[in-house]
């Protein structure tokens, strides 16, 4: 792979950081940059989250693209020297391209490299010219063309928006019936507005599906320890998918081959791919992937830290998180250290009742406080806030996904146990979570146990 040029600029002793973003993935973000010698000041762009309020300070722009001149008169007047990018919107409409200078610094890929999250068809292509393994997939841009396509086949498949869907526009179809009613969601009943103009149908995989992350700084590649999902609303992997009910990192069901195997299959053939396309990818990568029998195949890849994957990683790594994306912004990725506590996290996301459809706002909540004092030698416990408000009656639900109770012990089994005590001490009327994160691989260790 062609080396790009790294910047020359050393991270600042006293490092201003702006953070954009406002849900859990941020808090957790927030909680771990102001864990660094570095930091100077810490800008927020969603100040109203009651969890991230008290790291920093609001930023009174607004973060619009389109209005870039001010965007950039307000970072040089407050001397931002790194800007770190939480979701994927503002990655895509091209905030890297709008902030970076020689002097500041953007953590994420530009608008180019993030189409490989924002165009599903885009992604397939670029998979399909290094022969990556994917599932196999049509794109469609209109409702017939794609009601025969899957009148002519058989079985289940998976019906995809190709745009950004809040990581709710993967429906997956057990038969005919099931596939044409997503169809008909996208393109009739416009349900994932521009997102859903064009439309993947892709095979449908088997196995396990595991998160994995990587640094890249357009040369160098950092593996980070990997983390599985939970998708659907319901215990058991039920009902809906929804932008994510927990997560545990690290997972035992990819092993240290098959990481390796991901590492050069997947994402040193993606970066170089892109790097030939004249795309430099700079931030975090992330490969959804299935571990089929045929071997891992990627189901999508997304172009920052998951939500909720980044507060069990948060969690868990080790060191200065600005020294590190730093590093990652410049090209000297390999001058850093990335480590990770032995112990696991697992995050278990509380909801809004109704989610992931209608909810009410405005719920209070007690007993935050009460769960984090479940800490002590034997495991810590951390709640990330994700969609709350504080207003005079103090903290008050503001979104669907409430809070990730996250907690740090000493394997899997103690770690949801203590996250999910924690999740008991807390209350809002119409509160729900999935007790069952890990299962998938508890339930095969207790079955082989027997």
């Amino acid at each position: 792979m062609a080396k790009p040029r790294a910047s020359r600029q050393p991270c600042p002793e006293s490092c201003n950081v702006l953070l954009v973003g406002g849900g859990g993935r941020e808090h957790a973000l927030a909680w771990k940059l102001s864990q660094s010698p570095r930091l100077g000041t810490l800008w927020l762009t969603h100040p109203e989250n009651a969890g991230l309020h008290s790291y920093g300070q609001p930023c009174p722009v607004a973060m619009d693209v389109k209005d870039a001149f001010r965007m950039q008169r307000w970072c040089d007047s407050n001397d931002i020297h790194l800007v770190v990018v939480g979701p994927e919107l503002p990655l895509a409409k091209g905030i890297v391209d709008a902030l970076q200078t020689d002097t500041r610094r953007v953590f994420g890929p530009n608008k180019e490299a993030a189409r490989l999250e924002a165009d599903k068809a885009f992604a397939k292509q670029i998979m399909r010219q290094v022969a990556i393994p994917t599932a196999e997939a049509r794109v469609f841009t209109e409702v017939e063309s794609a009601r025969h396509y899957i009148n002519a086949r058989e079985g289940g498949c998976v019906v995809k928006a190709s745009g950004l869907a809040a990581g709710k526009g993967a429906i997956v179809c057990d038969n005919q019936a099931e596939a044409l009613d997503a169809i008909e969601r996208m393109f009739v009943h416009d349900e994932f507005g521009e997102a859903g103009r064009k439309v993947l149908i892709e095979e449908k995989l088997t196995g396990q599906e595991v998160s994995v992350l990587a640094l890249v700084d357009g040369r160098t590649i950092t593996m980070l320890d990997p983390c599985q999902d939970h998708k659907q609303v319901g215990e058991g992997d039920t009902g809906p998918n929804t932008g994510g009910m927990g997560a545990y990192c690290p997972t035992p069901v990819i092993d240290d081959a098959t990481m390796a195997v991901v590492e050069r299959e997947v994402m040193v053939p993606t970066v170089d791919a892109l790097r030939r396309e004249g795309i430099e990818y700079r931030g975090v990568l992330y490969a959804g992937i299935m571990l089929t029998p045929g071997g891992p195949k990627v189901l999508e890849f997304n172009c920052r830290f998951g939500d909720p994957e980044c507060q069990p990683l948060m969690a868990r790594l080790k060191g200065d998180l600005i020294e590190i994306l730093w590093a990652t912004s410049t090209g000297r990725l390999g001058d850093v250290d990335v480590e990770f506590d032995d112990r696991v996290a697992c995050c278990v996301v509380m909801c809004s009742e109704g989610y992931p459809g209608p909810y009410e706002k405005g719920r209070v909540i007690t007993g935050i406080e009460n769960a984090e004092a479940l800490s002590s030698a034997a495991g810590e416990v951390k709640v990330f806030h994700a969609g709350t408000r504080k207003e005079k009656d103090g903290i008050v639900t503001a979104g669907g996904r409430v809070l990730g109770v996250t907690a740090l012990a000493a394997d899997l089994t103690a770690a949801r146990d203590l996250a999910n005590r924690a999740c008991e001490k807390i209350h809002f009327q119409g509160a729900f979570y999935r007790r069952d994160i890990g299962d998938r691989v508890l339930s095969t260790s207790a079955a082989v146990g027997r």
